[in-house]
């Protein structure tokens, strides 16, 4: 009898202890699932913030110029550099040559561009994307103490609004007021702000203590 009781006794302690054991790799299992979910969606979470960083532009800051003899270029180049900014070439499609900017010869085509406000030289650089790009420098030389007619279709061919739009040019010595006027006159939109001209010798650090200023 009492062997009969010892062995019952102990079949009961065996299944309660598989009983456990069952329990507790069930709750592990559980555990691990949950687990392995939350990092996945952690992870999925991560990917799509990381996208989202990736295609966001906004704040961004472009400088857009158009230059023919290169002296406008380099200032352009120092002010995306010291603005970490994007840049965009404005060319000509039809470029200009020597002969073309002879401003001597009365009949030198842009003599003749220059005194007809009218006149919209076609643009051959690639067509711009604005959204995004929060605040836009303008840059180019002064021509006959205005800024070239082709500056005129640049600034008519896009949507300034909600943008600051900051000009400036390269000049040996004509001031940027009349160009800047007829710029803002012709532009569809923008904020703009006050401009500035720059010399052919205008260094890294002039347009830092300019760009302090704005």
């Amino acid at each position: 009898m009492k062997k009969i009781i010892a062995l019952t006794t102990a079949l009961v302690l065996i299944i309660m202890f598989a009983g456990c054991n069952a329990n507790n790799s069930a709750s592990q299992t559980d555990a691990e699932t949950k687990a392995a979910a939350s990092t996945s969606a952690s992870k999925a979470s991560e990917k799509t913030t990381s996208k989202s960083k990736d295609t966001d532009n906004s704040g961004k800051t472009l400088v857009a110029y158009f230059s023919a003899t290169g002296t406008t270029e380099k200032t352009a180049k120092l002010i995306a550099v010291c603005e970490n900014a994007d840049i965009y070439e404005i060319t000509a499609a039809k470029p200009y040559t020597s002969e073309d900017l002879d401003y001597n010869n009365s009949d030198s085509r842009t003599t003749k561009e220059q005194n007809d406000d009218t006149v919209r030289p076609e643009i051959g650089s690639k067509k711009l994307n604005l959204d995004g790009y929060d605040t836009i420098y303008i840059g180019f030389p002064i021509w006959w103490g205005e800024e070239p007619r082709i500056m005129d279709t640049f600034v008519e061919s896009y949507d300034f609004n909600g943008k600051a739009v900051i000009p400036f040019c390269t000049s040996g010595s004509s001031p940027i007021d009349t160009a800047e006027k007829n710029l803002k006159s012709n532009a569809n939109g923008g904020d703009w702000k006050d401009g500035r001209r720059f010399s052919a010798e205008t260094d890294k650090d002039e347009i830092q203590k300019w760009l302090k200023t704005l």
